[in-house]
């Protein structure tokens, strides 16, 4: 994509971006994105993991997990019994 830019503007706006110390081409790409992202709709925050699990509480801990896997295969079939 190429712009013209009018000799008369092109001065002023070679002096804006020598003033922040960025290429008149680099200070044209950050007007352009600037106002290209202010146009656009502003996009919904998305949510950490930790904020979309939070509503289950603290996760159970290492000897929650073993006692509750004790409980449930107590009666679990064994090779050693018979049916």
């Amino acid at each position: 994509m190429t712009i013209t830019i009018p000799p008369e503007l092109e001065a002023d706006f070679a002096t804006l971006a020598q003033t922040e110390g960025v290429s008149p081409e680099e200070y044209l790409r950050q007007l352009v994105e600037r106002e290209v992202r202010s146009k656009l709709p502003a996009r919904k925050p998305l949510k950490s993991l930790y904020g979309v699990l939070a509503q289950y509480g603290p996760a159970p801990s290492a000897e929650e997990i073993d006692e509750n896997r004790k409980e449930m295969f107590r009666n679990f079939a064994r090779e050693d019994d018979e049916w």
